[in-house]
Protein backbone atom coordinates (compact mmCIF):
# COMPACT_ATOMS: atom_id res chain seq x y z
CA UNK A 1 0.00 0.00 0.00
CA UNK A 2 1.48 3.21 -0.72
CA UNK A 3 2.07 6.15 1.58
CA UNK A 4 -0.73 8.28 -0.09
CA UNK A 5 -3.96 7.57 -0.64
CA UNK A 6 -4.83 8.10 -4.05
CA UNK A 7 -1.38 8.05 -5.43
CA UNK A 8 1.60 5.80 -5.45
CA UNK A 9 5.36 7.02 -6.20
CA UNK A 10 8.04 8.98 -4.18
CA UNK A 11 6.72 12.44 -5.40
CA UNK A 12 3.25 11.57 -4.06
CA UNK A 13 4.29 10.27 -0.81
CA UNK A 14 6.54 13.67 0.01
CA UNK A 15 3.77 15.38 -0.56
CA UNK A 16 1.30 13.58 1.48
CA UNK A 17 3.75 13.85 3.97
CA UNK A 18 4.29 17.35 3.62
CA UNK A 19 0.86 18.08 3.96
CA UNK A 20 0.76 17.28 7.49
CA UNK A 21 3.06 20.27 8.10
CA UNK A 22 0.42 22.92 9.40
CA UNK A 23 2.64 26.22 9.74
CA UNK A 24 -0.36 28.18 11.76
CA UNK A 25 -0.24 26.07 14.17
CA UNK A 26 3.48 24.60 14.26
CA UNK A 27 5.25 27.52 13.93
CA UNK A 28 4.28 28.73 17.63
CA UNK A 29 5.66 26.13 19.35
CA UNK A 30 9.26 25.74 17.74
CA UNK A 31 9.45 29.16 17.57
CA UNK A 32 8.57 28.76 21.69
CA UNK A 33 11.43 26.85 22.19
CA UNK A 34 13.66 29.42 20.61
CA UNK A 35 12.24 31.92 22.49
CA UNK A 36 12.74 30.04 25.87
CA UNK A 37 16.70 29.93 24.58
CA UNK A 38 17.10 34.02 24.21
CA UNK A 39 15.55 34.40 28.00
CA UNK A 40 18.79 33.25 28.78
CA UNK A 41 20.67 35.96 27.13
CA UNK A 42 22.81 33.63 25.31
CA UNK A 43 22.35 30.81 22.78
CA UNK A 44 24.49 27.85 21.96
CA UNK A 45 23.39 27.15 18.37
CA UNK A 46 23.52 23.16 18.72
CA UNK A 47 21.34 22.80 21.77
CA UNK A 48 18.79 25.13 20.50
CA UNK A 49 18.39 23.44 17.12
CA UNK A 50 18.20 20.08 18.21
CA UNK A 51 15.17 21.25 20.80
CA UNK A 52 13.70 23.26 18.34
CA UNK A 53 13.62 20.25 15.96
CA UNK A 54 12.18 18.17 19.03
CA UNK A 55 9.60 20.28 18.98
CA UNK A 56 8.84 20.33 15.78
CA UNK A 57 8.86 16.39 15.61
CA UNK A 58 6.14 16.48 18.36
CA UNK A 59 3.84 18.92 16.45
CA UNK A 60 3.95 16.74 13.57
CA UNK A 61 2.85 13.69 15.48
CA UNK A 62 -0.29 15.36 17.06
CA UNK A 63 -1.42 16.17 13.31
CA UNK A 64 -0.89 13.04 12.08
CA UNK A 65 -2.21 11.05 15.22
CA UNK A 66 -5.38 13.75 15.05
CA UNK A 67 -5.62 13.43 11.48
CA UNK A 68 -5.28 9.35 11.51
CA UNK A 69 -7.78 8.82 14.40
CA UNK A 70 -10.28 11.23 12.85
CA UNK A 71 -10.40 9.87 9.52
CA UNK A 72 -9.83 6.37 10.35
CA UNK A 73 -10.81 5.45 13.72
CA UNK A 74 -13.77 7.89 14.65
CA UNK A 75 -14.61 8.46 10.29
CA UNK A 76 -15.11 11.71 11.20
CA UNK A 77 -12.74 13.67 8.04
CA UNK A 78 -14.13 13.46 4.91
CA UNK A 79 -10.65 13.32 3.27
CA UNK A 80 -7.17 12.44 4.66
CA UNK A 81 -4.09 12.60 2.54
CA UNK A 82 -2.24 9.86 4.01
CA UNK A 83 -2.99 6.13 3.64
CA UNK A 84 -3.54 4.29 6.84
CA UNK A 85 -0.15 2.69 6.32
CA UNK A 86 1.51 6.56 5.49
CA UNK A 87 0.25 7.69 8.97
CA UNK A 88 1.51 4.56 10.58
CA UNK A 89 5.25 5.19 8.68
CA UNK A 90 4.71 8.85 9.44
CA UNK A 91 3.99 8.60 12.90
CA UNK A 92 7.02 6.21 13.11
CA UNK A 93 9.71 8.17 11.45
CA UNK A 94 8.49 11.54 13.79
CA UNK A 95 8.46 9.52 17.01
CA UNK A 96 11.96 8.27 15.61
CA UNK A 97 13.21 11.78 14.92
CA UNK A 98 11.99 12.92 18.56
CA UNK A 99 13.79 10.19 20.52
CA UNK A 100 16.80 11.07 18.21
CA UNK A 101 16.74 14.36 19.32
CA UNK A 102 16.62 13.68 23.22
CA UNK A 103 19.16 10.95 22.97
CA UNK A 104 21.30 14.12 21.28
CA UNK A 105 20.27 16.36 24.34
CA UNK A 106 21.03 14.71 27.35
CA UNK A 107 24.89 15.29 26.37
CA UNK A 108 24.06 18.53 25.06
CA UNK A 109 21.78 20.33 27.39
CA UNK A 110 21.37 17.73 30.21
CA UNK A 111 18.71 15.50 32.17
CA UNK A 112 16.21 18.31 33.34
CA UNK A 113 16.20 19.35 29.11
CA UNK A 114 15.30 15.51 28.78
CA UNK A 115 12.65 15.42 31.10
CA UNK A 116 10.90 18.87 30.43
CA UNK A 117 10.63 18.00 26.37
CA UNK A 118 9.60 14.39 26.89
CA UNK A 119 6.00 15.26 27.99
CA UNK A 120 5.63 17.29 24.91
CA UNK A 121 5.67 14.06 22.07
CA UNK A 122 3.45 11.93 25.18
CA UNK A 123 0.42 14.96 25.15
CA UNK A 124 1.17 14.81 21.19
CA UNK A 125 0.68 11.30 20.61
CA UNK A 126 -2.10 11.01 23.41
CA UNK A 127 -4.07 14.24 22.21
CA UNK A 128 -6.35 11.69 19.96
CA UNK A 129 -8.46 9.87 21.02
CA UNK A 130 -7.76 9.96 25.09
CA UNK A 131 -6.94 13.98 25.88
CA UNK A 132 -9.22 15.54 23.24
CA UNK A 133 -12.73 14.24 24.55
CA UNK A 134 -12.17 15.92 28.09
CA UNK A 135 -12.58 19.63 28.22
CA UNK A 136 -9.81 20.52 30.36
CA UNK A 137 -7.04 18.03 28.59
CA UNK A 138 -8.58 18.89 24.94
CA UNK A 139 -8.32 22.56 26.17
CA UNK A 140 -4.90 22.89 27.66
CA UNK A 141 -2.68 20.18 25.45
CA UNK A 142 -1.70 22.52 22.92
CA UNK A 143 -0.78 25.39 25.61
CA UNK A 144 1.04 22.84 27.87
CA UNK A 145 3.15 22.16 25.34
CA UNK A 146 3.99 25.78 24.39
CA UNK A 147 4.59 26.30 27.80
CA UNK A 148 7.05 22.69 28.31
CA UNK A 149 8.61 24.12 24.87
CA UNK A 150 9.77 27.73 26.81
CA UNK A 151 11.01 25.77 29.82
CA UNK A 152 12.67 23.17 27.69
CA UNK A 153 14.12 25.52 25.55
CA UNK A 154 15.67 27.37 28.76
CA UNK A 155 17.07 24.53 30.31
CA UNK A 156 18.58 23.56 26.73
CA UNK A 157 20.24 26.49 27.21
CA UNK A 158 21.79 26.69 30.67
CA UNK A 159 20.40 23.26 31.89
CA UNK A 160 18.32 25.03 34.73
CA UNK A 161 15.32 26.52 35.01
CA UNK A 162 15.13 30.58 36.44
CA UNK A 163 11.59 32.58 37.90
CA UNK A 164 11.41 34.32 34.38
CA UNK A 165 10.90 31.21 32.06
CA UNK A 166 8.61 29.74 34.38
CA UNK A 167 6.40 33.03 34.71
CA UNK A 168 6.40 32.90 30.55
CA UNK A 169 5.35 29.58 30.05
CA UNK A 170 2.44 30.16 32.87
CA UNK A 171 1.03 33.11 30.93
CA UNK A 172 1.23 31.10 27.66
CA UNK A 173 -0.26 28.07 29.25
CA UNK A 174 -3.21 30.36 30.50
CA UNK A 175 -3.47 32.99 27.35
CA UNK A 176 -3.88 29.94 25.06
CA UNK A 177 -6.15 28.12 27.10
CA UNK A 178 -8.69 31.15 26.16
CA UNK A 179 -7.67 31.32 22.62
CA UNK A 180 -8.40 27.28 22.24
CA UNK A 181 -11.53 27.46 23.70
CA UNK A 182 -12.67 29.81 21.24
CA UNK A 183 -11.14 27.52 18.22
CA UNK A 184 -13.19 24.33 19.79
CA UNK A 185 -16.20 26.55 19.74
CA UNK A 186 -16.17 26.61 15.95
CA UNK A 187 -17.08 22.93 16.08
CA UNK A 188 -19.92 23.19 18.83
CA UNK A 189 -22.27 21.34 16.75
CA UNK A 190 -20.36 18.84 15.93
CA UNK A 191 -18.86 18.30 19.03
CA UNK A 192 -22.00 17.83 20.92
CA UNK A 193 -23.43 15.63 18.40
CA UNK A 194 -20.89 13.20 18.79
CA UNK A 195 -20.69 13.96 22.68
CA UNK A 196 -17.51 15.25 22.13
CA UNK A 197 -16.57 17.12 25.51
CA UNK A 198 -15.26 20.27 25.34
CA UNK A 199 -15.50 23.39 27.01
CA UNK A 200 -18.43 25.07 24.74
CA UNK A 201 -19.92 21.93 24.68
CA UNK A 202 -19.85 21.96 28.50
CA UNK A 203 -20.51 25.09 29.38
CA UNK A 204 -22.66 26.33 26.29
CA UNK A 205 -21.29 28.54 23.57
CA UNK A 206 -22.49 31.82 25.54
CA UNK A 207 -20.54 30.25 28.88
CA UNK A 208 -17.52 29.14 27.46
CA UNK A 209 -17.02 33.02 25.50
CA UNK A 210 -17.35 34.34 28.89
CA UNK A 211 -14.65 31.77 30.12
CA UNK A 212 -12.05 32.10 27.13
CA UNK A 213 -11.80 35.55 27.39
CA UNK A 214 -11.38 35.87 31.27
CA UNK A 215 -8.51 33.29 31.18
CA UNK A 216 -7.15 35.58 28.21
CA UNK A 217 -7.56 38.90 30.63
CA UNK A 218 -6.10 36.65 33.54
CA UNK A 219 -2.54 36.32 31.22
CA UNK A 220 -2.61 39.73 30.49
CA UNK A 221 -2.79 41.28 33.78
CA UNK A 222 -0.06 38.69 34.71
CA UNK A 223 2.40 40.22 32.41
CA UNK A 224 1.66 43.66 33.33
CA UNK A 225 2.24 42.23 37.11
CA UNK A 226 5.26 40.47 36.49
CA UNK A 227 6.60 43.81 34.61
CA UNK A 228 5.73 45.83 37.95
CA UNK A 229 7.83 43.65 39.95
CA UNK A 230 10.09 43.14 37.57
CA UNK A 231 10.41 39.63 36.41
CA UNK A 232 9.33 40.69 32.97
CA UNK A 233 10.97 43.67 31.39
CA UNK A 234 9.47 46.87 31.66
CA UNK A 235 8.23 46.81 27.72
CA UNK A 236 6.42 43.48 28.05
CA UNK A 237 3.57 45.59 28.88
CA UNK A 238 3.56 46.56 25.04
CA UNK A 239 2.82 42.99 24.38
CA UNK A 240 0.04 42.57 26.70
CA UNK A 241 -1.43 45.79 25.02
CA UNK A 242 -1.00 44.44 21.78
CA UNK A 243 -2.58 41.58 21.90
CA UNK A 244 -5.43 43.10 24.07
CA UNK A 245 -6.45 44.97 21.29
CA UNK A 246 -6.78 42.27 18.85
CA UNK A 247 -8.19 40.31 21.62
CA UNK A 248 -11.44 43.34 21.81
CA UNK A 249 -11.56 43.00 17.81
CA UNK A 250 -12.01 39.25 17.89
CA UNK A 251 -14.38 39.37 20.89
CA UNK A 252 -17.27 41.26 18.60
CA UNK A 253 -16.22 38.43 15.54
CA UNK A 254 -17.82 34.68 15.33
CA UNK A 255 -16.05 31.75 16.24
CA UNK A 256 -13.68 31.37 12.91
CA UNK A 257 -12.64 35.14 13.03
CA UNK A 258 -11.99 35.02 16.33
CA UNK A 259 -9.86 32.09 16.15
CA UNK A 260 -8.33 33.72 13.41
CA UNK A 261 -7.51 36.99 15.22
CA UNK A 262 -6.41 35.33 18.23
CA UNK A 263 -4.15 32.85 16.44
CA UNK A 264 -2.24 35.71 14.89
CA UNK A 265 -2.53 37.68 17.68
CA UNK A 266 -0.74 35.09 19.81
CA UNK A 267 1.94 35.26 17.14
CA UNK A 268 2.10 39.42 17.53
CA UNK A 269 2.03 38.89 21.42
CA UNK A 270 5.08 36.38 21.40
CA UNK A 271 7.25 38.93 18.76
CA UNK A 272 6.36 41.74 20.84
CA UNK A 273 7.65 39.45 23.82
CA UNK A 274 10.61 38.39 22.05
CA UNK A 275 11.71 42.15 21.11
CA UNK A 276 10.73 42.91 25.24
CA UNK A 277 13.87 39.89 26.49
CA UNK A 278 15.93 40.79 23.32
CA UNK A 279 17.03 44.39 24.82
CA UNK A 280 17.07 43.13 28.65
CA UNK A 281 18.62 39.23 28.91
CA UNK A 282 18.39 37.29 31.28
CA UNK A 283 21.28 38.02 33.67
Amino acid sequence: MPIARRESGVASAVRALVSQVHPVFMTPPVASSLFGGVLTGHFDLAAGLVHATAIFAAVYTAHVKDGYVDFYVRDEDDDHPLSERGCKAALAGSSALFAGCLLALWPLAGGLTVALTLPTWLIAYHHAPQLDTNPVTATTGYPLGIALAILGGFAAQVGTLAPIAVAFAAVFLVLLSGVKVIDDAQDFDYDRSIQKRTVAVTLGPKRARTAAYALMTTALVLVVALAALAVFPPSSVAAAAGFAAIAGIARRADAELATMLLVRGSYVFLALLLAAVWFRPFG
